[in-house]
Formats: structure tokens, C-alpha cells, sequence
């Protein structure tokens, strides 16, 4: 059986940002995705000392950083808020780079079906600022999946011409928004560098995350497939609502351990 990188998104389990770091350790994780856009850990919060003194807490523990998520909710397809979202994530970057970990993951905002939108025009430019001042510091700059289709998303990635623009491949966003979560591996394969484990199922138009396995994400097809594209990177588990989201975690790394 192939040995999977598992990871958990340290917020998921409402513990604080220690305490997360601490319950990923005891439930076995490999490593760990934490917010770095408000609180303690955001950058601005972070003296040489702190990232310091974090970075050996991580290690202490046995772990890894997965991923850096610096989504301030803004995207960076809107031109009044596209130069604060990508000077806010620059400063991402450099604590990346300070902690250890290579790969920062966001939500980039929904891009349009059609090019000539202005939109693209905005999006790219930000981007290829934002994955150019990345690529300068080793650190890959992944666009989250599930607004629009896998095939929108690569058209307009591959506008973007640094190797730092990558995907983080969320399979239940796509299923939640009725894409297909699976065929989208397949497009998106060159750019995907880090994945979320999490579940849905979309009812009556509407999506609805649910527990690991329980969804429509078909987990065997899926962890095949990557697979098959040569991923190697982590699956972090992602637990954003439920009335025992620690519990729901624990479940789903034993869940994805089971796979083949």
C-alpha cells in the first residue's frame, strides 16, 4: 500500500493553532496547513523570533508545514482590491519561505467563462506578479479549485507564464458546484502541487460538505488518479463545518490510510 502524505488543516479542528498542531501529531498526520492571514499567525505578527520559535514547535512535534493558506477573501480578479491582495501575499511568501514550507495556497475569485472579460486582464497581471516575486523565493503559489470549471482554470493559468502558479485540487469544491471533480485531475495535472481531502454532494442546486466518504467524491477513482499524474504531495484534510469537526477528522485519516 502506498504511503500517503496526510495532513489536516490545523483550524479544523478548533483547537487554537498549537493545540491543532498538537492533535495532528497524536492522530499520526505527516504535516499540517495553517491561516497565515489574521492572528498570530499572520505575518505582520511575526518577528524573526516568532517564525523562529514556530518553526521549532513544528518540528518538536514531528511534523511538517503542508501549506501556508493566505486567503484574505479578496481574490485578486477585482482591480479596487488586486494590489493589496498581492502585496498582503507577498508577505505570505517571505513567511513561508521563514518557516519552511514552499507552498502557499488561496482562493483567487471566480474567473469568467469569457476571455475578454476584464477580469483576466486583471487577474493575470496580479498573478504573474504575485507567482514571479514566489518563483524568486522557491515558493509555489497555488490557486484553489471549485468556483469555476477545471478546463476555465487552465486556460487562464497557462496565461500565466511563471512555474510558480500552481493548484491546490480540491475535489469536493468541484463536486459541491457540480464539475466534474474527477476528469478535472486530468486537465489540471500539470499545476496541482498540493490537495484538500474533503467530501460533498450537491443537493437541489446547492452543495453541502459532508464527513470524508460520505460524499460524492469517489476517493479510489480519485487517489488513483493522482497516481497516475505522479502526484506526491499532501492530502490535507479540510473540516469547515459539523458539530464535531475534531472527531470527523480523525475519522478521515483513518479513512484515507484504508485506501490502496
Amino acid at each position: 500500500m502506498k504511503k500517503r502524505k496526510i495532513g489536516v488543516m490545523v483550524e479544523s479542528f478548533r483547537l487554537g493553532v498549537k493545540g491543532g498542531i498538537a492533535q495532528a501529531a497524536a492522530l499520526g498526520c505527516d504535516g499540517f496547513q495553517v491561516y497565515c492571514t489574521s492572528g498570530e499567525m499572520a505575518p505582520e505578527n511575526m518577528g524573526a523570533a516568532a517564525r523562529a520559535d514556530f518553526k521549532a514547535f513544528v518540528a518538536g512535534r514531528g511534523l511538517v508545514i503542508s501549506a501556508l493558506c493566505a486567503d484574505y477573501g479578496q481574490g485578486f480578479l477585482n482591480p479596487k482590491t488586486c494590489d493589496e491582495a498581492v502585496a498582503k501575499s507577498k508577505r505570505c511568501v517571505d513567511l513561508a519561505v521563514d518557516l519552511g514550507t514552499n507552498v502557499i495556497t488561496t482562493h483567487i475569485g471566480t474567473i469568467p467563462e469569457n476571455q475578454s472579460d476584464p477580469a483576466w486582464r486583471i487577474g493575470i497581471d496580479a498573478l504573474s506578479d504575485l507567482s514571479a516575486y514566489a518563483a524568486s523565493k522557491g515558493v509555489f503559489f497555488a490557486c484553489e479549485t471549485g468556483p469555476e470549471a477545471p478546463a476555465v482554470m487552465k486556460k487562464f493559468l497557462d496565461k500565466i507564464k511563471t512555474k510558480a502558479i500552481r493548484v491546490n485540487y480540491d475535489p469536493a469544491n468541484l463536486a459541491m458546484r457540480g464539475y466534474d471533480q474527477l476528469g478535472g485531475v486530468k486537465i489540471l495535472r500539470d499545476y496541482i502541487v498540493h490537495t484538500h481531502a474533503k467530501d460533498g454532494v450537491r443537493i437541489d442546486g446547492q452543495g453541502q460538505e459532508v464527513p470524508l466518504g460520505e460524499g460524492s467524491v469517489n476517493f479510489p477513482k480519485y487517489l488513483a488518479l493522482l497516481d497516475e499524474i505522479g502526484f506526491d504531495g499532501f492530502l490535507t484534510i479540510e473540516r469547515e463545518v459539523g458539530e464535531n469537526p475534531a472527531a470527523d477528522v480523525e475519522k478521515a485519516v483513518a479513512f484515507l490510510r484504508a485506501q490502496k
